[in-house]
C-alpha cells in the first residue's frame, strides 16, 4: 500500500475513529483505488498503533461497504457498488428534495447569505483547480442546509451510506466544466430558496443531483476494473 505520510494522530481524541476517518478519505478520494491491500499490520507501524484500533477502524469500512475483509487472509478496497451508489443517491434526493421545500418556504436571509458565501468560496478554488478543496466546500454547502433544516443527523445518515456514489463523483468530477456547472447549479437551488419558491428549489436540487448516475455507462467503460454491478 504506498500513500503520502499522513499527519500523526491527535492524541487527545480516539484513535480508531480518525484512523477510519483518514482511510475513508483515501478511499473516497480514490487515492486508494480499489482492490488496494490495507495490511493491518503495516496500518498499525504506520500510525503508532496497536492492532486493535486499525481493526475497528477496518470493521467499520467493511460495514459502509468501502473494504472487503477475507478473514485469516486480506484486507482490500471494494470496488464501487453501483446498486448501493444508486440507492444512496435515491436516499439524498429525497431527503433533499424535503430539505430545500421547507427552507424555500421560510427564505432565511441570513442562510441564503452564508450559502452565497460557499459558493463564491467554491468559484475560487475551481479557477485554481484544486479538486479536494471544491469537493469538500460542495459538502459543506449541503451539510449547510440540511442544518438549517434541523435535520444534521440526516447529514450523518446520508454521508454514512455515500461513499460509493462518491467515488463515481471523483471518478468524474476532473472534467472540463465540470465544477463550474456545479457553481451554476448551487447559484439555482440558492436563488429559488432567497425567492421562496420552493417548486423551483426542488427542480433546481433534482438537476443538481442528476448528474452523477447519468454517467454510469461512462465509468463502466472507461473504468470496469473499479466497479460492480452489486
Amino acid at each position: 500500500m504506498r500513500t503520502k505520510e499522513p499527519d500523526a494522530l491527535d492524541r487527545s481524541r480516539h484513535a480508531a475513529p480518525q484512523v477510519f476517518e483518514r482511510l475513508r478519505e483515501m478511499i473516497v478520494t480514490l487515492e486508494l483505488a480499489p482492490a488496494t491491500v490495507l495490511s493491518r499490520t503495516e496500518l498499525a507501524s504506520r500510525y503508532g498503533l496497536s492492532q486493535t484500533p486499525v481493526r475497528d477502524a477496518l470493521m467499520k469500512l467493511g460495514e459502509e461497504g468501502l473494504v472487503d475483509i477475507f478473514p485469516q487472509h486480506a484486507t482490500l478496497v471494494s470496488r464501487i457498488n453501483l446498486k448501493s451508489a444508486t440507492q444512496a443517491h435515491f436516499l439524498r434526493r429525497s431527503v433533499e428534495l424535503e430539505v430545500v421545500r421547507v427552507l424555500a418556504e421560510q427564505g432565511d436571509a441570513e442562510l441564503v447569505a452564508h450559502l452565497r458565501a460557499t459558493i463564491e468560496s467554491q468559484r475560487k478554488v475551481c479557477d485554481l483547480k484544486d479538486y479536494p478543496k471544491f469537493l469538500k466546500l460542495d459538502q459543506a454547502f449541503h451539510q449547510q442546509m440540511y442544518e438549517a433544516a434541523g435535520v444534521s443527523e440526516l447529514w450523518d445518515l446520508v454521508r454514512r451510506v455515500s461513499g460509493h456514489i462518491d467515488r463515481l463523483r471523483h471518478l468524474h468530477l476532473p472534467v472540463e466544466g465540470k465544477t463550474l456547472a456545479v457553481v451554476k447549479d448551487h447559484e439555482g437551488i440558492v436563488d429559488a430558496i432567497a425567492a421562496r419558491d420552493p417548486e423551483a428549489a426542488r427542480a433546481a436540487l433534482n438537476d443538481h443531483l442528476s448528474g452523477t448516475l447519468a454517467r454510469i455507462d461512462e465509468v463502466r467503460r472507461r473504468h470496469p476494473e473499479y466497479v460492480t454491478e452489486g
